[in-house]
């Protein structure tokens, strides 16, 4: 037989002894620790579930329709206030970031442009007189 299928079988065999073990009770005789254990897991039940009344109670503290107590809204309307501000301190971070970036870029543009101007001039200079296009007035 092949290896893989030893393992499956074992594996098969484990499970289907473990089902058998987990449905028949061994114990004939129950001993004082048990019954202790099943108390404690009786008390540690009471104290983590409640009762369903006041499990109704619980929920029934608001319903959906019902109107907000003034501490709710107060809080509410601070949590919204405070988010609107520093949504809109991003906001203006960003803005002036991106301002920022954009005047450099045109400082940069401004500069490469007046360089490349200077030196078509220089190249273009005779010597004798300005040409006719840098003598005339702006309009």
């Amino acid at each position: 037989m092949n290896w893989k299928q030893v393992l499956l079988l074992a594996c098969l065999a484990m499970f289907v002894l473990l089902i058998v073990l987990e449905r028949g009770d061994s114990v004939a005789v129950t001993s004082k620790k048990a019954v202790d254990g099943d108390r404690n897991q009786e008390s540690l039940k009471k104290r983590v579930f409640m009762q369903g009344s006041d499990a109704s109670n619980f929920f029934k503290k608001r319903g959906k329709r019902s109107t907000k107590s003034r501490d709710e809204l107060n809080a509410e309307t601070r949590q919204m206030l405070a988010a609107d501000e520093q949504r809109r301190e991003y906001y203006e971070e960003q803005r002036n970031e991106f301002e920022n970036f954009v005047e450099e870029e045109r400082d940069e543009q401004d500069e490469r442009s007046r360089e490349q101007i200077e030196q078509w001039r220089e190249y273009h200079y005779d010597g004798l007189y300005p040409p006719y296009l840098y003598n005339r007035h702006v309009v």
